[in-house]
């Protein structure tokens, strides 16, 4: 039986996934209101009076549905603690790490999970010349949904001058070949893996988010040690950065023709998309749970670390 709660669910804010965000908080919060919850929806600015002001009096949890920077790596947390209003997904700590990927990368390792070859420059560095051999990949430190990603071959440019309003560092990790594997966690289990396969290029922010640029495959087509080689991958770097509720795992997976046949991790994302064509629901959905049920465990699972 569901307890019925008012639930704020905040969306929207200023990051480069702000229109995504949107996305995923409508979807969000109508599945919530037809469960029975008493639900407001938030269009988070930087006026953190009128947050404030709107979750006053206190809501029972706050639906995190934020995605990129100030809303998914710890800074909207810390408010929501301030507040003590229970809310969704991971915690401040695990937030941040998640997002800050140089981070992310030094943990994952530490704790015996492959990553790539990888390293932290200056962007005039990497516009003065290559500092890895092609093909690599550029990406901000701190953005999500590949936003800013680029592989660079040879004979490519990373990027123009003017084209990186990402800040001065910028990730720079050895290209992996193959397959794109994700993995949905959801408490203590791995739900599933899916494999992405673009229909050009790679998995670009325009690739998530436009329907018919990639198709998913679930289960992800890996003989069945393989698959569930992955599965506790993705469970272990959850687990690993501290994250709680509902995650994303991805990776690459190097099955290529004198390949490693290793995976890779690339990041996780502490709070999954709601859209419809996002991943983590699409992986319930094949193991049965719906999205209204998807989204009221997490209302459930929310807390405020004391």
């Amino acid at each position: 039986m569901t307890t019925k709660r008012r639930v704020a669910v905040l969306m929207g804010g200023w990051s480069a996934e702000r229109e995504v965000s949107l996305v995923s908080g409508a979807a969000v919060a109508r599945a919530l209101s037809s469960l029975g919850h008493d639900v407001a929806t938030i269009d988070v600015s930087r006026d953190m009076t009128a947050l404030i002001a709107r979750l006053t009096p206190r809501p029972d949890v706050a639906f995190n549905a934020l995605h990129g920077r100030f809303g998914e790596d710890g800074c909207v947390q810390g408010v929501l603690e301030i507040l003590e209003i229970p809310y969704t997904h991971s915690g401040v700590l695990a937030s941040a790490m998640a997002m800050d990927k140089p981070t992310a990368r030094r943990v994952f390792a530490q704790a015996g999970l492959r990553v790539a070859e990888g390293l932290v420059a200056h962007r005039d560095d990497i516009l003065a010349g290559r500092v890895m051999a092609p093909p690599y990949v550029v990406k901000p430190v701190n953005e999500g949904s590949s936003v800013g990603v680029r592989i660079v071959r040879e004979n490519d440019p990373p990027f123009h001058e003017s084209s990186w309003p990402y800040g001065e560092t910028v990730l720079v990790e050895r290209y992996i070949p193959g397959r794109e594997i994700t993995v949905a966690v959801m408490g203590d289990r791995a739900l599933g893996a899916l494999e992405i396969r673009p229909k050009s290029g790679f998995y670009s922010y325009e690739a998530k988010y436009t329907e018919g640029k990639a198709d998913h495959l679930m289960p992800a087509p890996l003989p069945q040690g393989r698959y569930e080689e992955v599965l506790e991958i993705g469970l272990t770097a959850h687990r690993v950065l501290g994250c709680r509720g509902v995650s994303r795992a991805d990776l690459r997976f190097d099955d290529t023709k004198g390949g490693d046949g290793h995976f890779y991790v690339l990041e996780v994302n502490t709070q999954p998309g709601m859209t419809p064509l996002s991943l983590v629901p699409e992986i319930a959905g094949y193991r049965g749970i719906t999205f209204e049920k998807l989204v009221n465990w997490i209302v459930e699972d929310a807390s405020c670390p004391r």
